[in-house]
């Protein structure tokens, strides 16, 4: 039988609490979550209100998603200024953003988030949480260092179909994914962005994701801030995301850790994102000299022949390419000589 989309949702919903075991006993409270959907930038679909008085898709799912569970209640908001003060921060738990562009104006507003959050609570921020308070004379560092990324492009659109690679799969915030599986979703590569100071849980594959860019591409990840906790996922730029029960949960088991009602590893994993780097620097190489990625996969863990490799490739991209109805016959036969060239000492690198 076919379901319903919304009776289908409802039983996804129920049995995510069901399966996660997160029915709360009466005697325990449920935490309270501020819920900020403001976009001072791009405004995506998912927080998108239909009308001033309804909620937005994200609000509507953290809603239904806190009441099956037992786990949390909400507060929406789409006006940081009024909700973000040290006074207001108060009585909640945990912070969750969607959000794009500069929501705070300089001062003790912005600190009190940061504040807040070393404390002792919790931040969750899904997708262009990352594009918020960067850029321009405007730009709270102390949230973008926080966050630990600042969107600079999605070369992988809403219709891209990605592989990603699941670096933790028995954190509770990324259990129900498999080691390796594929979502359509809008990812963002970032700057601002340190190894050092997060544990990356998922990232793209790039040996199975086109296009391919030659380093690491962070999906989700979580870590320490003072007392408190935080984790980001990027996914959640499509509707169908938000309606999909394994993000669902997802989102639940990221809230529960960030709350510090189940526990997962928060230490940095700077060599398994460094591997995952060397991976997507061979993808390309091999895509660059047409050759099956595969056979040189084995070599990803020797970081001076990734090394000789990527400035191959990277030399190989730099060949200019003139335009056959402007340029002279001899500078495109010049830049053909240096493309053959190129080619060849990148292969010459590869088979070292």
């Amino acid at each position: 039988m076919k379901l319903s989309r919304p009776f289908a949702a409802r039983r996804g919903l129920l049995a995510l609490a069901l399966a996660v075991g997160t029915v709360l006993n009466a005697a325990a409270a449920p935490k309270k979550i501020l819920v900020i959907t403001q976009s001072k930038g791009f405004t995506h679909g998912a927080v998108k209100r239909p009308a001033p008085d309804q909620l937005c898709l994200a609000e509507k799912t953290l809603e239904e998603i806190g009441k099956a569970s037992g786990v949390f209640t909400t507060v929406n908001s789409q006006d940081a200024i009024a909700s973000i003060t040290r006074e207001n921060l108060k009585q909640f738990d945990a912070v969750f953003f969607y959000t794009t562009g500069i929501l705070l104006p300089a001062g003790d507003p912005r600190e009190a988030l940061t504040d807040f959050v070393k404390s002792g609570k919790g931040f969750i921020g899904t997708h262009s949480a990352t594009d918020t308070f960067h850029g321009g004379k405007d730009a709270f560092s102390g949230y973008v260092k926080m966050i630990n990324g600042s969107f600079a492009g999605h070369p992988w659109g809403s219709g891209t179909t990605c592989t990603f690679t699941n670096h933790d799969p028995k954190h509770p915030a990324v259990a129900m994914y498999a080691a390796e599986f594929q979502w359509k979703d809008e990812i963002y590569q970032y700057t601002n962005f340190d190894p050092t100071t997060v544990r990356v849980l998922l990232s793209l594959d790039m040996t199975k994701t086109n296009p391919k860019m030659p380093y690491l591409v962070p999906v989700t990840w979580v870590r320490e801030y003072g007392e408190g906790r935080l984790f980001y996922t990027n996914l959640g730029h499509n509707e169908s995301t938000w309606k999909d029960a394994t993000f669902q949960k997802h989102l639940l088991t990221g809230i529960q850790w960030s709350l510090k009602l189940v526990d997962g590893p928060a230490t940095p994993n700077p060599d398994a994102q460094q591997l995952q780097h060397n991976r997507s620097v061979i993808a390309c190489a091999a895509e660059a000299a047409k050759q099956d990625s595969a056979r040189y996969l084995a070599k990803s863990g020797d970081a001076e022949w990734v090394k000789a490799v990527g400035a191959a490739a990277d030399a190989l991209r730099k060949v200019p390419n003139p335009d056959p109805k402007k340029a002279k016959p001899e500078e495109i036969e010049a830049a053909k000589q240096k493309r053959t060239e190129a080619h060849a000492a990148l292969l010459q690198a590869l088979s070292r």
